[in-house]
């Protein structure tokens, strides 16, 4: 079947053709060139996670940026804040107004899922959700005046909220603030993570304005930045149900959000959907030869990977506790459209070794391709590659 095909009914579409759109409108496909601004890139408008060893800068080199992994060199376009699921993720320095608009919870129900346990305890106490995440949002605006390290804000942010937002942590041996509420209310508290920082460092965002901390009302985010059309964009054709696991939101509010220009898709029989104007994209690129594409070797976190519809991304469940393990994850060979196996990297010192696990046979021309990214991969990071092996 091939786009179109369905007699007038949803625009059909099989598996690889949507593997193929998805690293199109990821941008998995550019040519690295130093002439792209450092905020040239779509996967920007979702967040890229930044978990892992650089894991953002790599993502957006993946996407033909010029971008060093040194964090003293982290490009002051760009900027690092906790936002989807408690995460760290990247975003455009210009867009963080819009972004924290985008990513306040739809309402109480879904502030209570967001924070996890904490919301328990709060609720018994008759403090709601969204009231306490714009409580810990003021607080630590107040205690970060200046960068300050997570251990001490937690410990100060302690010290000034009452006892249904602490709890106590076996690791830490100590009392302390949840940490999903901690996360989360930092980004509507004016506050951005500082890169390279670990533990995480949190400082003001510049030119923040007071009047906008705290202020968890729902409103309308713009719609590039709208967390449920981005998904669809970029890891689209998808249901709710996807766009709701990624988020970590009710379904109910997710398809209550559902875009007016969202178009029914048929993909192998599934309903799936896609934003309209993304249609002819998808025509284009299923028309591609399904062997061309780039290869890429993706962080174990990048957005390729964290599409919700694994059985897609890789048929069948015999790979997927291997390639999305509890901890521990490995990053994946990507070629053309398809995950062929695993890589990690293992630095000592200045040297670097890449570990392979392929899944299937490789020819020598994909051999020679992950080698080049092998390479490519410790430029990035500044070290020198002493061997790819298997």
């Amino acid at each position: 079947m091939t786009v179109g095909e369905t007699g007038g009914g949803p625009t059909g579409v099989t598996r690889g053709q949507v593997l193929r759109y998805r690293v199109h409108a990821q941008q998995l496909d550019r040519t690295p060139t130093t002439e792209r601004l450092v905020t040239d890139a779509d996967v920007l408008d979702l967040g890229v996670q930044d978990s892992g060893t650089g894991g953002s800068v790599w993502a957006l080199a993946n996407r033909g940026l010029e971008i060093s992994a040194d964090p003293a060199r982290w490009p002051s376009e760009l900027t690092l804040a906790w936002t989807l699921r408690g995460a760290p993720h990247a975003y455009r320095r210009s867009d963080l107004m819009g972004v924290e608009v985008a990513v306040r919870p739809f309402s109480e129900a879904d502030a209570g899922r967001r924070i996890y346990d904490a919301n328990k305890p709060l609720k018994a106490a008759g403090i709601p959700a969204t009231k306490a995440l714009e409580t810990v949002a003021t607080e630590l605006r107040r205690i970060v005046a200046a960068p300050t390290a997570k251990g001490a804000a937690s410990t100060a942010l302690t010290a000034a909220v009452d006892e249904p937002y602490l709890r106590w942590c076996r690791p830490c041996g100590a009392t302390h603030l949840f940490e999903m509420p901690f996360r989360l209310a930092a980004l509507h508290g004016g506050l951005e993570l500082e890169p390279g920082t670990s533990p995480p460092a949190l400082r003001r965002i510049p030119a923040w304005p007071e009047d906008h901390v705290a202020d968890l009302t729902a409103a309308p985010a713009p719609d590039r930045l709208d967390p449920v059309r981005a998904y669809l964009h970029l890891l689209g054709p998808a249901t709710p149900a996807h766009v709701a696991s990624f988020l970590d939101a009710p379904l109910a509010y997710v398809e209550a959000r559902w875009p007016s220009d969202a178009r029914e898709v048929d993909l192998d029989g599934a309903r799936r959907w896609l934003l309209r104007g993304d249609l002819a994209e998808l025509a284009a690129v299923a028309a591609t030869p399904e062997d061309a594409g780039p290869v890429r070797l993706l962080g174990p976190f990048d957005l390729f990977l964290q599409a919700r519809d694994r059985d897609l991304l890789v048929p069948g469940t015999g790979r997927h506790r291997g390639l999305w393990p509890t901890l521990g994850r490995p990053g994946a060979v990507l070629a053309g459209a398809e995950i062929v196996g695993t890589w990690r990297p293992r630095a000592s010192g200045r040297r670097l070794r890449i570990l392979l696990d392929p899944w299937v046979p490789w020819g020598e021309p994909l051999c020679d391709a992950v080698a080049e990214q092998s390479a490519r991969y410790a430029e990035h990071r500044g070290l020198d590659l002493e061997a790819v092996a298997r």
